[in-house]
């Protein structure tokens, strides 16, 4: 599905990454972990095309096509999904409006005409009762005046009716409680399937409670420095960074 191979990446001639090897099958859940400026949210970033990065080497496929030279709408066109930290507001434009053309506008895409009216209403009734989503949210402007949780779940509403290839989840639980988790977390197992994958970028264990990952990843300074199941998460929690920072100097010693 994706893969990575010797990413490298800077903004403003600092070096962010510094050889990332990722390799995600279809039907796997990743999670990506490590403190702060370790470059996971510039990992998320640059997969998905953000031009405010420069990458200095590397390759990034997806389903076996280069698309390092895709922009952000191709990428997403092609099925990258990124689901944001902190989601802007859009005032004046519906929740169920902007699926609709974003819908639409990857079907152009992909040589395909608008997906009809009652088809569209359909999909959109059912992806909302899979997501416990009221029928006056979707008429609301899209994150105006949207709690962090809904912003959230809002944001996995959309990623259900896209339908995408990869699914890129940077810090969604940033700011949830626990009940907005729990529901957004739902969300992502309801969706997950044999045909995509999903990334998780996250700080805390947390999360990974509720999306059991097959993999989890430790990126410090630019680099994956460790790799293993989801107990490494565990592990994470109870002994923070540090131990891993050890390891590393003494792999890199001998």
């Amino acid at each position: 599905m994706l893969s990575i191979k010797n990413l490298h990446a800077s903004v403003e001639d600092k070096e962010i990454l510094k050889g990332i090897n990722l390799q995600i099958n279809a039907g796997e859940v990743h999670a990506i972990m490590g403190p702060n400026g370790a470059g996971k949210s510039t990992l998320s970033s640059i997969i998905a095309g953000n031009e405010n990065y420069t990458v200095t080497d590397g390759e990034i496929f997806l389903e076996g096509e280069d698309i390092s030279e895709f922009s952000v709408e191709e990428r997403a066109h092609k099925g990258v999904f990124l689901s944001f930290q902190y989601p802007v507001e859009i005032p004046g434009v519906s929740v169920t409006n902007f699926i609709k053309t974003s819908i639409n506008e990857t079907r152009k895409a992909n040589g395909k005409e608008d997906m009809p009216a009652n088809e569209m209403l359909k999909l959109i009734r059912k992806k909302s009762e899979l997501l416990e989503i009221d029928r006056k949210f979707l008429s609301r402007s899209l994150n105006e005046g949207f709690s962090g949780g809904e912003k959230k779940r809002n944001e996995i509403f959309q990623m259900a009716m896209l339908e995408p290839k990869l699914a890129i989840l940077d810090e969604t639980d940033s700011g949830l409680d626990i009940d907005a988790l729990r529901i957004v977390a739902n969300g992502v197992n309801k969706l997950k399937n044999e045909n995509n994958a999903v990334l998780v970028i996250t700080h805390y264990q947390r999360l990974l409670d509720y999306i059991i990952p097959d993999f989890v990843h430790v990126l410090m300074d630019g680099k994956i420095v460790k790799s293993g199941g989801k107990e490494l998460a565990y592990e994470l929690e109870e002994k923070g960074y540090d131990w891993i920072k050890s390891e590393v100097v003494e792999s890199q010693k001998s």
